[in-house]
C-alpha cells in the first residue's frame, strides 16, 4: 500500500511539513485540502454519496469531490485529478476561495483543513467510480438546505459547514 501524505500548513496556508494522511486526521493537524463544486447549466449542484467503506464519513452525502493535494502537487491539479478519478468528470475548474474548518468525525478522526474550493460547470454523463462513490444526485441549493435541515446526519461535516456558512453553495452566474 502506497503511503498517502498530506501537506501540513499554518493558518495562512504556508507549508509547514508533511504527515501521513491517517495520522494527520488522528491528531487533528491543520492540512491542505480541496473541495470541488460542479454545477450544471440548470443551476443544480452535483452531490456524491461517499462509498460506505471510506475510512471516514462513509455513506454520507457531500459536495462533488474533495481530497488532499499530494506534496508537490497544486490544489487545482489535485482537484482535477480526483474529480476524474472519483466521478469520471473532466471540466475546467475555477478557484472561488478558501475555507478553514475543524470537525470531529467518526472513527475518532478529526478534520482540520485549509480548503481550496473550486467550481466547475458540466452537463455531460456522470459515471462515478464505485470504489469512491455509492451514488450521486443533482440538487438545487434550496433542496440541499431543506435536506440538511431535515436529516443533517446524512451529510458530511464539511459540507454542512459550507451550507451553514452559505458559501460556496450558490450556482455560478
Amino acid at each position: 500500500m502506497l503511503r498517502e501524505e498530506v501537506v501540513l500548513v499554518d493558518k495562512e496556508d504556508n507549508e509547514t511539513g508533511v504527515a501521513e494522511k491517517l495520522e494527520a486526521h488522528r491528531q487533528g493537524s491543520l492540512h491542505r485540502a480541496f473541495s470541488v463544486m460542479v454545477w450544471d447549466t440548470r443551476g443544480r449542484l452535483l452531490l456524491q454519496r461517499r462509498q460506505i467503506d471510506k475510512y471516514h464519513s462513509g455513506g454520507l452525502w457531500t459536495n462533488t469531490c474533495c481530497g488532499h493535494p499530494r506534496p508537490g502537487e497544486t490544489s487545482v491539479q489535485a482537484a482535477a485529478r480526483r474529480l476524474n478519478e472519483e466521478m469520471n468528470i473532466i471540466c475546467p475548474l475555477a478557484a472561488i476561495g478558501t475555507f478553514t474548518y475543524r470537525a470531529e468525525l467518526d472513527s475518532d478522526l478529526i478534520e482540520h483543513e485549509f480548503v481550496h474550493v473550486f467550481r466547475g460547470i458540466y452537463d455531460g454523463i456522470v459515471a462515478p467510480n464505485p470504489i469512491e462513490c455509492d451514488g450521486y444526485s443533482w440538487s438545487s441549493p434550496d433542496v440541499i438546505r431543506r435536506q440538511i435541515a431535515a436529516v443533517p446526519q446524512a451529510f458530511s461535516a464539511w459540507f454542512r459547514k459550507y451550507v451553514e456558512a452559505e458559501w460556496p453553495i450558490a450556482p455560478p452566474g
